[in-house]
Protein backbone atom coordinates (compact mmCIF):
# COMPACT_ATOMS: atom_id res chain seq x y z
CA UNK A 1 0.00 0.00 0.00
CA UNK A 2 1.18 3.45 -0.60
CA UNK A 3 2.43 5.96 1.68
CA UNK A 4 0.25 8.84 2.20
CA UNK A 5 1.77 11.70 0.11
CA UNK A 6 3.65 14.92 2.04
CA UNK A 7 0.78 17.98 2.16
CA UNK A 8 4.35 19.80 1.07
CA UNK A 9 6.41 18.60 -1.09
CA UNK A 10 9.95 19.44 -2.39
CA UNK A 11 8.41 20.23 -5.76
CA UNK A 12 5.40 21.64 -7.33
CA UNK A 13 4.20 22.09 -10.63
CA UNK A 14 1.66 24.69 -11.68
CA UNK A 15 -0.11 24.28 -15.36
CA UNK A 16 -2.72 22.45 -17.47
CA UNK A 17 -3.29 19.20 -17.28
CA UNK A 18 -5.28 17.27 -20.69
CA UNK A 19 -7.04 14.17 -21.48
CA UNK A 20 -4.85 13.06 -24.35
CA UNK A 21 -7.40 10.64 -26.62
CA UNK A 22 -5.15 8.83 -29.05
CA UNK A 23 -6.58 7.45 -32.09
CA UNK A 24 -5.46 4.36 -34.33
CA UNK A 25 -2.34 4.74 -35.93
CA UNK A 26 -2.42 5.45 -39.45
CA UNK A 27 -6.57 6.20 -39.46
CA UNK A 28 -7.28 10.51 -40.01
CA UNK A 29 -8.92 11.72 -37.16
CA UNK A 30 -12.42 11.95 -38.80
CA UNK A 31 -12.29 8.00 -39.43
CA UNK A 32 -11.13 7.11 -35.94
CA UNK A 33 -13.35 4.47 -34.21
CA UNK A 34 -11.71 4.05 -30.68
CA UNK A 35 -9.31 6.23 -28.86
CA UNK A 36 -6.54 5.33 -25.90
CA UNK A 37 -7.27 7.91 -23.09
CA UNK A 38 -4.30 9.05 -20.94
CA UNK A 39 -3.22 11.92 -18.68
CA UNK A 40 -0.83 15.05 -20.56
CA UNK A 41 0.10 18.46 -20.16
CA UNK A 42 3.82 19.69 -19.90
CA UNK A 43 3.57 20.09 -15.77
CA UNK A 44 1.96 17.34 -15.00
CA UNK A 45 4.58 15.38 -17.22
CA UNK A 46 7.30 16.52 -15.38
CA UNK A 47 5.42 15.61 -12.30
CA UNK A 48 4.96 12.25 -12.50
CA UNK A 49 8.53 11.85 -14.40
CA UNK A 50 9.98 13.81 -10.62
CA UNK A 51 8.15 11.91 -8.57
CA UNK A 52 9.26 8.32 -10.11
CA UNK A 53 12.88 9.86 -9.55
CA UNK A 54 12.15 9.85 -5.70
CA UNK A 55 11.08 13.19 -5.43
CA UNK A 56 8.45 14.24 -3.17
CA UNK A 57 5.96 16.22 -5.54
CA UNK A 58 3.25 18.00 -5.62
CA UNK A 59 1.00 19.22 -8.74
CA UNK A 60 -1.36 22.43 -8.60
CA UNK A 61 -3.97 23.63 -11.13
CA UNK A 62 -7.88 23.52 -11.65
CA UNK A 63 -9.82 20.65 -13.60
CA UNK A 64 -13.37 20.60 -14.10
CA UNK A 65 -15.42 18.73 -11.66
CA UNK A 66 -16.21 16.08 -14.29
CA UNK A 67 -15.21 12.39 -14.76
CA UNK A 68 -12.02 13.83 -17.08
CA UNK A 69 -10.86 15.78 -13.95
CA UNK A 70 -11.21 12.98 -11.32
CA UNK A 71 -9.06 10.37 -14.03
CA UNK A 72 -6.54 13.06 -14.31
CA UNK A 73 -6.23 13.36 -10.11
CA UNK A 74 -6.09 9.13 -9.63
CA UNK A 75 -3.82 9.03 -12.44
CA UNK A 76 -1.32 11.40 -10.78
CA UNK A 77 -1.99 10.31 -7.47
CA UNK A 78 -1.24 6.39 -8.83
CA UNK A 79 1.96 7.82 -9.67
CA UNK A 80 3.04 9.48 -6.45
CA UNK A 81 1.94 13.09 -7.49
CA UNK A 82 0.52 14.69 -4.54
CA UNK A 83 -2.63 16.57 -5.75
CA UNK A 84 -4.11 18.31 -2.65
CA UNK A 85 -4.00 21.74 -4.06
CA UNK A 86 -6.18 21.00 -6.95
CA UNK A 87 -8.88 23.38 -7.38
CA UNK A 88 -12.65 22.22 -8.92
CA UNK A 89 -14.28 23.95 -11.21
CA UNK A 90 -17.94 23.36 -11.43
CA UNK A 91 -18.71 25.19 -14.23
CA UNK A 92 -15.53 24.76 -16.99
CA UNK A 93 -14.27 21.49 -18.31
CA UNK A 94 -11.40 19.66 -18.38
CA UNK A 95 -9.23 20.30 -20.98
CA UNK A 96 -8.62 17.87 -23.87
CA UNK A 97 -6.55 16.76 -27.11
CA UNK A 98 -6.83 14.50 -29.34
CA UNK A 99 -3.39 12.72 -31.36
CA UNK A 100 -3.62 11.76 -34.39
CA UNK A 101 -0.75 9.81 -35.92
CA UNK A 102 -0.26 8.95 -39.66
CA UNK A 103 2.23 9.29 -42.52
CA UNK A 104 4.83 8.83 -40.35
CA UNK A 105 3.53 12.22 -38.38
CA UNK A 106 2.15 12.89 -34.93
CA UNK A 107 -0.34 15.98 -34.94
CA UNK A 108 -2.17 17.54 -32.24
CA UNK A 109 -5.87 18.16 -31.90
CA UNK A 110 -6.39 20.55 -28.97
CA UNK A 111 -9.57 21.48 -27.02
CA UNK A 112 -8.68 23.74 -24.29
CA UNK A 113 -10.69 27.25 -25.11
CA UNK A 114 -12.56 27.92 -21.79
CA UNK A 115 -10.97 25.15 -19.79
CA UNK A 116 -10.87 25.33 -15.80
CA UNK A 117 -7.55 25.97 -15.83
CA UNK A 118 -7.44 28.89 -17.71
CA UNK A 119 -9.18 30.25 -15.15
CA UNK A 120 -6.26 30.32 -12.87
CA UNK A 121 -4.82 33.88 -11.87
CA UNK A 122 -3.16 35.68 -9.00
CA UNK A 123 -5.58 34.99 -6.62
CA UNK A 124 -5.54 31.24 -7.32
CA UNK A 125 -2.11 31.72 -5.48
CA UNK A 126 -3.74 32.96 -2.02
CA UNK A 127 -5.54 30.02 -1.73
CA UNK A 128 -4.60 28.32 1.80
CA UNK A 129 -3.44 25.20 0.11
CA UNK A 130 -1.89 26.67 -2.33
CA UNK A 131 0.28 29.55 -0.31
CA UNK A 132 1.48 26.23 2.12
CA UNK A 133 2.77 24.29 -0.61
CA UNK A 134 4.60 26.49 -2.44
CA UNK A 135 5.81 28.35 1.26
CA UNK A 136 7.49 24.94 1.78
CA UNK A 137 8.67 23.85 -2.04
CA UNK A 138 12.27 24.26 -2.62
CA UNK A 139 11.54 23.90 -6.60
CA UNK A 140 8.27 25.15 -8.75
CA UNK A 141 8.14 24.52 -12.34
CA UNK A 142 5.77 25.61 -14.79
CA UNK A 143 6.04 26.66 -18.39
CA UNK A 144 5.65 28.96 -21.26
CA UNK A 145 2.19 26.93 -22.55
CA UNK A 146 0.67 28.47 -18.97
CA UNK A 147 1.48 31.69 -19.74
CA UNK A 148 -0.38 31.51 -23.19
CA UNK A 149 -3.56 29.75 -21.91
CA UNK A 150 -5.08 32.86 -20.87
CA UNK A 151 -4.28 36.25 -19.93
CA UNK A 152 -5.14 35.75 -15.81
CA UNK A 153 -3.08 32.59 -16.05
CA UNK A 154 0.16 35.00 -17.39
CA UNK A 155 -0.38 36.82 -14.91
CA UNK A 156 -0.28 34.42 -12.24
CA UNK A 157 3.19 32.84 -13.71
CA UNK A 158 4.11 36.57 -13.58
CA UNK A 159 3.79 36.57 -10.15
CA UNK A 160 5.03 33.63 -9.35
CA UNK A 161 8.57 35.66 -9.87
CA UNK A 162 7.57 38.47 -8.81
CA UNK A 163 6.81 37.47 -4.86
CA UNK A 164 9.40 36.85 -2.45
CA UNK A 165 10.45 32.98 -2.66
CA UNK A 166 12.59 30.49 -0.90
CA UNK A 167 12.09 28.36 -4.14
CA UNK A 168 13.94 28.32 -7.36
CA UNK A 169 11.74 28.67 -9.89
CA UNK A 170 12.17 26.76 -13.48
CA UNK A 171 10.41 27.62 -16.54
CA UNK A 172 10.47 25.61 -19.51
CA UNK A 173 9.26 27.54 -22.69
CA UNK A 174 7.14 24.97 -24.72
CA UNK A 175 6.90 27.12 -26.94
CA UNK A 176 3.62 26.63 -28.85
CA UNK A 177 3.39 29.15 -32.17
CA UNK A 178 -0.65 27.97 -32.06
CA UNK A 179 -1.12 29.43 -28.51
CA UNK A 180 0.50 32.99 -29.35
CA UNK A 181 -1.30 33.58 -32.32
CA UNK A 182 -2.05 37.76 -32.13
CA UNK A 183 -0.75 37.94 -28.95
CA UNK A 184 2.13 39.53 -27.17
CA UNK A 185 4.95 37.51 -25.88
CA UNK A 186 6.35 39.88 -24.13
CA UNK A 187 4.73 38.72 -20.32
CA UNK A 188 6.59 35.02 -21.18
CA UNK A 189 10.11 37.31 -21.88
CA UNK A 190 9.32 38.78 -18.17
CA UNK A 191 9.18 35.24 -16.91
CA UNK A 192 11.88 34.00 -18.39
CA UNK A 193 13.88 36.61 -17.04
CA UNK A 194 12.59 36.20 -13.22
CA UNK A 195 13.30 32.30 -13.32
CA UNK A 196 16.53 30.47 -11.73
CA UNK A 197 16.33 27.60 -13.92
CA UNK A 198 14.96 28.27 -17.94
CA UNK A 199 14.78 24.96 -20.09
CA UNK A 200 14.47 25.42 -23.67
CA UNK A 201 15.00 23.48 -27.45
CA UNK A 202 17.38 25.08 -29.74
CA UNK A 203 14.69 24.81 -32.38
CA UNK A 204 12.16 26.94 -30.40
CA UNK A 205 14.61 29.08 -29.27
CA UNK A 206 15.37 30.74 -33.02
CA UNK A 207 11.53 30.90 -33.48
CA UNK A 208 10.89 32.61 -30.07
CA UNK A 209 14.17 34.27 -29.92
CA UNK A 210 15.48 34.61 -33.37
CA UNK A 211 18.85 32.84 -31.76
CA UNK A 212 19.65 29.04 -30.21
CA UNK A 213 22.97 30.71 -29.46
CA UNK A 214 23.69 29.66 -25.87
CA UNK A 215 25.54 33.03 -24.76
CA UNK A 216 23.32 35.11 -26.96
CA UNK A 217 20.33 33.38 -25.15
CA UNK A 218 21.88 33.74 -21.95
CA UNK A 219 22.67 37.63 -22.05
CA UNK A 220 18.94 38.30 -23.58
CA UNK A 221 17.46 36.67 -20.17
CA UNK A 222 19.16 38.64 -18.12
CA UNK A 223 22.47 36.58 -17.05
CA UNK A 224 21.22 34.95 -13.82
CA UNK A 225 19.49 31.92 -14.98
CA UNK A 226 21.03 28.53 -15.48
CA UNK A 227 20.27 27.78 -18.90
CA UNK A 228 20.09 24.38 -19.91
CA UNK A 229 19.58 24.41 -24.23
CA UNK A 230 18.44 21.19 -26.07
CA UNK A 231 19.52 20.33 -29.29
CA UNK A 232 16.76 17.49 -29.99
CA UNK A 233 18.78 13.92 -30.31
CA UNK A 234 22.34 15.42 -30.66
CA UNK A 235 23.38 17.63 -26.98
CA UNK A 236 22.09 19.39 -24.45
CA UNK A 237 23.97 22.44 -23.12
CA UNK A 238 24.22 24.31 -19.57
CA UNK A 239 25.25 28.07 -19.14
CA UNK A 240 25.66 29.07 -15.35
CA UNK A 241 25.51 32.45 -13.90
CA UNK A 242 29.26 32.32 -13.51
CA UNK A 243 29.94 31.53 -16.86
CA UNK A 244 30.58 27.33 -16.17
CA UNK A 245 29.95 25.40 -19.76
CA UNK A 246 28.79 22.08 -19.68
CA UNK A 247 27.77 19.94 -22.45
CA UNK A 248 26.48 16.51 -22.72
CA UNK A 249 25.63 14.62 -25.62
CA UNK A 250 22.12 12.62 -26.00
CA UNK A 251 21.96 9.11 -26.08
CA UNK A 252 21.18 6.59 -29.35
CA UNK A 253 17.43 5.40 -28.47
CA UNK A 254 15.44 3.60 -30.71
CA UNK A 255 12.69 6.41 -31.16
CA UNK A 256 8.66 5.01 -31.18
CA UNK A 257 6.85 8.45 -29.95
CA UNK A 258 9.14 11.65 -29.31
CA UNK A 259 5.89 13.41 -27.55
CA UNK A 260 6.69 14.04 -23.89
CA UNK A 261 10.13 13.63 -24.39
CA UNK A 262 11.49 17.27 -23.27
CA UNK A 263 9.21 16.72 -20.13
CA UNK A 264 10.91 13.91 -19.79
CA UNK A 265 14.48 15.42 -20.06
CA UNK A 266 12.96 18.66 -17.59
CA UNK A 267 12.03 16.00 -14.86
CA UNK A 268 15.67 14.36 -14.90
CA UNK A 269 17.62 17.70 -14.96
CA UNK A 270 15.36 19.02 -12.24
CA UNK A 271 15.24 15.74 -9.82
CA UNK A 272 19.38 15.94 -10.44
CA UNK A 273 19.27 19.11 -9.36
CA UNK A 274 17.21 18.87 -6.10
CA UNK A 275 19.54 15.88 -5.18
CA UNK A 276 22.75 18.04 -5.78
CA UNK A 277 24.40 15.90 -8.29
CA UNK A 278 27.07 17.92 -10.55
CA UNK A 279 26.25 19.44 -13.32
CA UNK A 280 27.25 16.86 -16.12
CA UNK A 281 25.03 14.69 -13.88
CA UNK A 282 21.95 16.41 -14.61
CA UNK A 283 22.26 16.22 -17.48
CA UNK A 284 22.73 12.61 -18.00
CA UNK A 285 19.84 12.14 -15.94
CA UNK A 286 17.50 14.30 -18.11
CA UNK A 287 18.84 12.50 -20.99
CA UNK A 288 18.27 8.89 -19.43
CA UNK A 289 14.82 10.08 -18.43
CA UNK A 290 14.09 11.21 -22.44
CA UNK A 291 15.35 8.51 -23.71
CA UNK A 292 13.04 5.84 -21.53
CA UNK A 293 10.01 8.40 -22.94
CA UNK A 294 10.90 8.36 -26.46
CA UNK A 295 11.50 4.37 -26.45
CA UNK A 296 7.25 4.31 -25.69
CA UNK A 297 4.11 5.36 -27.14
CA UNK A 298 2.95 7.22 -24.23
CA UNK A 299 3.42 10.95 -23.24
CA UNK A 300 5.40 9.44 -20.07
CA UNK A 301 6.65 5.86 -18.51
CA UNK A 302 8.68 4.65 -15.89
CA UNK A 303 12.61 5.72 -15.67
CA UNK A 304 15.41 3.45 -16.38
CA UNK A 305 15.96 0.53 -13.69
CA UNK A 306 17.98 2.33 -10.96
CA UNK A 307 21.02 0.55 -11.16
CA UNK A 308 21.40 0.81 -14.63
CA UNK A 309 21.06 5.01 -13.99
CA UNK A 310 23.22 4.94 -11.63
CA UNK A 311 25.58 3.43 -13.32
CA UNK A 312 25.55 5.28 -16.14
CA UNK A 313 25.27 8.43 -14.45
CA UNK A 314 28.74 7.89 -13.61
CA UNK A 315 30.42 6.14 -16.36
CA UNK A 316 33.19 7.79 -18.60
CA UNK A 317 32.30 9.67 -21.38
CA UNK A 318 33.25 6.64 -23.81
CA UNK A 319 30.82 4.38 -21.86
CA UNK A 320 28.04 6.93 -22.24
CA UNK A 321 28.22 7.97 -26.13
CA UNK A 322 28.07 3.91 -26.78
CA UNK A 323 25.19 3.49 -24.75
CA UNK A 324 22.08 2.90 -27.11
CA UNK A 325 18.32 2.18 -25.05
CA UNK A 326 16.09 0.40 -27.09
CA UNK A 327 18.36 -1.09 -29.65
CA UNK A 328 18.00 -4.88 -29.99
Amino acid sequence: MREPLPETPAAVCVGEAMIMLAGETGVPLADVESFRRSVGGAECNVAGGLAALGIATGWISRLGDDGFGAHVLRDLQGRGVEVGGVELDPDRPTALYAKESRDGHTRMHYYRTGSAAAAMDPAFLDRPAVQKRLANAELVHTTGITVAISDSAAQMVEQLGAQPRNYLLSVDLNWRPVLWRDKDPEPLWRVLRAADVVLIGADEALVFAGTNDPAELHERLGGRCTLVVKNDAHTALVLEPDGRRTEVPALTVDVVEPVGAGDAFAAGFLAGTLQGLPMKQRLRLGHLNAAAVLAVPEDHAAPLELGVRERLLTCSDEEWAATKIGVT
